[in-house]
């Protein structure tokens, strides 16, 4: 598959503005969509943060099957990561997202004290892919009152802190690091989340994998919503269009099922939520 890429050039220059400021940050807070938390996963961020602290945040959560949540969890502590998941609309949740940094960074700070040197807040960078939640993120975080400096000793003018409390900063980040999908499982995932649009990828496969993924993980939802049921090793594709249009009571045109309207009516479903809460990818367990 021909690789997917968001904007030409970006990522170089967003490369380049991380790592102005990785030296001055304390630890890195990504964000990853928890309906397939390793898709919306930056690879290329790995090379820079290298081994910086870092905090996995799993945004959307109210949108992920919660028992594969805490499987990922699981998955990204058994790698070495803090990880927790957050629902964006609940204000409430982000003060535990600071304790947290300040858990992770608590032996750091300790030293530094140790050796002399006065307390001073703690500096968090977010970043994340198209879509995951990071403007959202920051903003909440930030709230209203924050105080928004620039122009400090190692920050240049176009560089911002956000001051969230006495003991927490927000470095506020370069444009979105955006990825080049090669892996065509991948690419999928993240457009079912919404993180890249449908028509970069053929509309027809995407539906395809996402109808044949539903029917083995969330069987009931499928026939809740469609009275569709299948077996993988019959030919059920052109059946399942007829049963959705069916159920759905599409008019077929000169006769035909308008396959177009189909996967229309279908991916409104998932995006509306018809599904209930899933999550696209589990971890290797």
């Amino acid at each position: 598959m021909a690789q997917i890429q968001w904007y030409p050039g970006h990522m170089a220059k967003a490369e380049r503005e991380i790592e102005s400021k990785i030296k001055l940050i304390d630890i890195v807070i990504e964000l990853v969509d928890a309906r397939a938390p390793y898709s919306s996963k930056n690879r290329t961020f790995d090379r820079i943060i290298k081994n910086k602290p870092r905090l996995i945040v799993m945004t959307k959560k109210d949108l992920a099957d919660n028992q594969v949540t805490e499987l990922w969890i699981d998955a990204f502590k058994k790698q070495g990561y803090e990880a927790m998941t957050v629902n964006l609309k609940s204000f409430n949740e982000y003060k535990k997202i600071i304790n947290k940094c300040k858990l992770v960074l608590r032996e750091k700070m300790e030293k530094e004290r140790s050796r002399g040197l006065k307390p001073r807040a703690i500096r968090a960078m977010v970043i994340g892919v198209p879509n995951v939640g990071k403007s959202t993120f920051i903003n909440q975080l930030a709230k209203r009152k924050a105080a928004v400096t620039g122009n400090r000793p190692g920050v240049t003018k176009a560089q911002q802190i956000i001051r969230v409390d006495k003991d927490f900063e927000l470095f506020d980040t370069p444009g979105v690091l955006a990825p080049k999908y090669t892996d065509e499982q991948i690419a999928k995932n993240v457009a079912l989340i919404g993180s890249i649009k449908l028509d970069i990828l053929p509309r027809d496969d995407l539906f395809i994998y996402a109808i044949s993924y539903l029917n083995k993980y969330y069987p009931s939802a499928l026939k809740e919503r469609y009275d569709l049921s299948f077996d993988e090793q019959e030919d059920w594709v052109l059946p399942a269009f007829e049963q959705i249009a069916k159920v759905r009571h599409l008019k077929k045109v000169r006769g035909e099922t308008d396959y177009e309207r189909v996967m229309d009516l279908f991916f409104k479903d998932l995006f509306d939520g018809a599904f209930g809460s899933v999550s696209w990818e589990r971890p290797n367990v």
